[in-house]
């Protein structure tokens, strides 16, 4: 049986190869963890030839961290039909796919990994924040490119994103809590949070009566208002 020769690759071919070989190495451990000579082995080179691509893990590693953070904003895109609640329960579980799927990854995204300091890896979490920004904030018909919204509003969804980061951070370190109850659980909470505007800010109340004005009986918003319903009843009487 004859094989046929290997296909030479084209600069621009060979280093997506080796951004995608190391985000999947760095996907399954630590990229402390993962060294040239590994990413030279999946990728099927000598580890000169990585450095004839990059100068060095740093620069590999940013390469590998702006793919991943381009997927990752992308999760936070979702059509502007259905149910409000349904909409970010839709984009809950996209990056939680993500989240499961390049857990170190993640964590090293999210909280510098050998690039700490790196303007350029800080710069790349902080577009993942603000293109979450954004969408969640058209969704709720604002242009967060064009107009400002109001002040609680934008308080509101920025402290909601920090909370989606900070919970998949904390799930990643033992996942304790069934990965589709923290979904629902996290748009609960961006309910409250509106809600908790609301009672302290007019212009917010007008945002909360338009996200709950068209949800149906079986969404999460008005999941979450049963739940604390019930909770808010007195104990039955034997």
């Amino acid at each position: 049986m004859t094989t046929g020769a290997r296909r030479r690759m084209g600069v621009e071919e060979r280093r997506q190869q080796l951004i995608g070989v190391a985000l999947e190495l760095f996907s399954r451990r630590s990229p402390d963890e993962v060294s040239i000579d590994e990413i030279a082995s999946a990728a099927g080179i000598s580890r000169p030839l990585v450095y004839h691509y990059f100068p060095g893990k740093l620069s590999l590693y940013e390469a590998a961290l702006t793919r991943a953070s381009a997927d990752l904003a992308g999760r936070f895109t979702e059509p502007h039909e259905g149910p409000l609640g349904a909409r970010l329960l839709r984009v809950m579980r996209r990056f939680f796919d993500f989240v499961e799927d390049h857990g170190p990854g993640f964590s090293a995204l999210m909280r510098g990994g050998p690039a700490v300091g790196s303007s350029r890896t800080n710069a790349l979490v902080d577009s993942v924040r603000q293109a979450a920004y954004v969408q969640i904030l058209s969704h709720l018909g604002f242009d967060a490119r064009t107009e400002s919204p109001p002040a609680r509003l934008e308080l509101v969804v920025r402290s909601w994103i920090s909370l989606v980061e900070s919970t998949a951070l904390i799930w990643l370190e033992g996942r304790r809590i069934p990965r589709g109850e923290l979904e629902v659980q996290l748009v609960h909470d961006f309910a409250a949070l509106a809600a908790v505007g609301a009672a302290h800010d007019e212009e917010m109340g007008d945002v909360l009566r338009a996200m709950v004005k068209e949800e149906p009986a079986d969404s999460p918003f008005t999941e979450l208002v049963a739940r604390l319903v019930a909770l808010a009843a007195p104990p039955p009487v034997h």
